[in-house]
């Protein structure tokens, strides 16, 4: 398990860098010159350039990339060129807010996927797994911001039941609980589809296995068999798809908070980019990589947990 878990510590820190050479490289074709942003639209050539070589812009690409690394090691992440704050402060603040829609998204999608999932793969071919199925579908088709624009006027306009823009306190909170409803429900709405029908798909494979069939000439109760024997081997290929799609997420988090206003690290980059407001940008590139790096590294963890043949290898 150890080893396992090492190596795939050791293929990560090549994916981390490549991220951050892309991310770098992708800043630098942004058409604003940050200079002229800091500056200001009244600055004078002077002063621009005078700016220019206080943030390093003056010097060769290869150069600033590494001096942009050797800071980066150091635990510097620049400072903001808009409002002239260091970037792991406004990371830090905006870190807990995503966190906090993520688990609230993932606390209600992936249970209700695996359930989803099984009932439909052991009622197979009944009317309940066909409509099962079609919810899944729909879930997989329907773009992110569609659905929350659907819930903000259902739920939001139409009702009023809950509210739609910004944060109204930690998760801990009677408010802070109303205000991440919207945001959960759309975030984790797109989850529960490709989760429902990789369960039912692994669910009908395993369900036929000889160890199965054996649970059953034992006498065990069906719900005993369905859920220690089937859907223990089931989760396998299920929990794989479950740490890419919390990737992919990250993703939808973008989004989701631009959408609902929600004060997270997504609406931090849309507006770092917008404004080209590099470190600011590189700084959120580099927390949605390592989330991206950490799920994944969570999975092939718990991979080798539920599958002895991986952990053994």
């Amino acid at each position: 398990m150890l080893r396992h878990t090492a190596e795939r510590l050791l293929l990560a820190i090549p994916v981390l860098f490549g991220v951050l050479l892309l991310g770098f490289v992708l800043m630098q074709v942004v058409p604003t010159d940050p200079a002229i942003v800091r500056a200001g639209p009244t600055a004078t050539m002077d002063i621009i350039e005078a700016i220019r070589r206080d943030l390093g812009l003056d010097q060769p690409l290869w150069r600033q990339f590494l001096i942009y690394i050797g800071k980066l090691v150091q635990g510097d992440l620049g400072v903001s060129i808009i409002n002239n704050v260091p970037v792991t402060q406004e990371l830090g603040a905006t870190i807990g807010p995503t966190l906090e829609l993520m688990l609230a998204s993932l606390i209600w999608a992936i249970p209700l996927g695996i359930l989803m999932g099984t009932i439909g793969g052991y009622y197979r071919g009944t009317f309940l797994d066909r409509a099962i199925m079609a919810v899944s579908v729909a879930g997989v088709s329907v773009p992110v911001f569609f659905l929350g624009l659907v819930l903000i006027w259902l739920l939001g306009f139409q009702y009023q039941i809950f509210p739609f823009t910004g944060r109204g306190g930690p998760l801990w909170t009677w408010e802070g609980i109303k205000a991440i409803v919207l945001p959960a429900l759309t975030l984790g709405g797109v989850f529960v589809g490709p989760v429902a029908r990789m369960t039912r798909s692994s669910v009908l494979d395993v369900l036929g296995a000889d160890h199965v069939r054996t649970a059953r000439a034992k006498g065990l109760p069906e719900r005993q068999v369905v859920s220690r024997h089937a859907l223990r081997n089931a989760l396998v290929p299920v929990v794989t798809l479950i740490g890419l799609q919390i990737g992919f997420l990250l993703g939808g988090a973008v989004v989701t908070e631009t959408v609902f206003s929600w004060p997270g690290i997504g609406r931090l980059a849309v507006g770092a980019i917008l404004s080209s407001d590099l470190p600011m940008a590189q700084g959120t590139i580099i927390v949605l990589s390592l989330g991206f790096i950490i799920v994944n590294l969570a999975v092939d963890v718990l991979y080798a947990v539920l599958d002895p043949r991986v952990r053994n290898a």
